[in-house]
């Protein structure tokens, strides 16, 4: 994530490996990819590279794996080391399906969440000296 939400949301107790789970089933999903294009792909979700440790990119997609959320073979050929490519599973699928209607839900409840807070900052003298009762 980048380094304005990390210090924002630090210590607050919640744990972005779920959601990196959802980013790496979706970018799966368009193909399969090695490790490090896989942590190429979280950037656009606001992971950085700095900040993604790689160990735990690859302990992740070990447990995806583990759960039959992914499958992964060697790529042979070419030069260099080999590397290990990952596919998203039929059951990889079903979970995101599942996932992108959980954060459907959850973002309707943030998005109330945001606006009554939103009302909230409007000052009295802004609002000709009227505010709204939120909890009525």
């Amino acid at each position: 994530m980048d380094s304005e939400n990390h210090t924002c949301c630090s210590g607050k107790g919640h744990s972005m490996e779920r959601f990196m789970e959802v980013c790496l089933l979706l970018s799966l999903r368009e193909g399969p990819l090695h490790g490090y294009g896989l942590a190429e792909h979280l950037v656009p979700y606001g992971f950085s590279q700095e900040d993604l440790n790689i160990s735990t990119l690859y302990r992740t997609l070990r447990k995806m794996e583990s759960e039959g959320f992914v499958v992964s073979d060697w790529e042979l050929g070419g030069q260099g080391p080999k590397k290990r490519v990952y596919r998203i599973t039929s059951e990889g699928e079903a979970d995101l399906d599942d996932w992108i209607n959980i954060l459907r839900h959850r973002k309707t409840r943030i998005e109330k969440v945001l606006h009554v807070y939103g009302k909230t900052l409007v000052s009295p003298e802004k609002d000709g000296g009227e505010r709204e009762n939120e909890n009525h």
